[in-house]
């Protein structure tokens, strides 16, 4: 009974013989591992030939990035034309970039630009400093030294926050008073304007 059972308990079992892979089944692999690396090289070879470069624009809260590659002059915001940036008020401000370098500049080009945070208003500084700075990168990139030091000093001529973020922040309140800089009246200035203004 319990010992013929601890003998059996105790008898190990053979280990399980891995199969062997058939023959058909090897040869799929090596063609799923031959097509793998072809395709590896082939995008490998695309990601050559692509000329591109990444930016990014800063305003407050508002970030923008820019992917610039060789193309034919479209330039999208957030996959809206560029023509169509709200608001309209301030698409003057888009177009200085294309104004100050010129169009010839950026014919060759296509943009791609991502903005979000900030308001209107930020965006649109945002959007204009991605836009130089990837003009300059990709020149600097894929031109010459000199075509980009040439764009660099029109830009930086004609306003230096094309291509540097401004670091200014609003100035947070403070405990003693209405504002930043704005403090509580004191309490006997307070009477004396009080007493001022009966006697008058």
């Amino acid at each position: 009974g319990g010992c013929s059972l601890f003998f059996f308990l105790m008898i190990r079992r053979p280990p399980r013989s891995t199969p062997k892979p058939s023959s058909a089944a090897s040869d799929v692999y090596k063609r799923q591992v031959s097509t793998q690396s072809t395709w590896g090289f082939i995008m490998d070879k695309v990601k050559e030939k692509v000329k591109r470069v990444q930016t990014f624009g800063k305003k407050k809260n508002a970030l923008a990035v820019a992917t610039v590659e060789a193309g034919h002059g479209h330039i999208r915001v957030n996959g809206k034309p560029f023509q169509l940036v709200e608001p309209a008020a301030l698409r003057a401000k888009l177009y200085e970039p294309i104004l100050i370098l010129g169009g010839s500049r950026f014919a060759n080009l296509n943009m791609h630009i991502k903005v979000r945070g900030g308001g209107q208003t930020a965006q649109v500084y945002a959007i204009r400093q991605a836009m130089c700075k990837g003009v300059v990168a990709f020149n600097q990139k894929f031109v010459d030294e000199e075509s980009k030091r040439l764009i660099k000093d029109i830009i930086l001529q004609y306003d230096r926050t094309l291509l540097v973020a401004d670091p200014r922040r609003p100035e947070p309140k403070k405990c003693a008073g209405r504002g930043a800089r704005a403090r509580r009246q004191k309490a006997y200035r307070q009477k004396l304007l009080i007493q001022h203004d009966l006697l008058t």
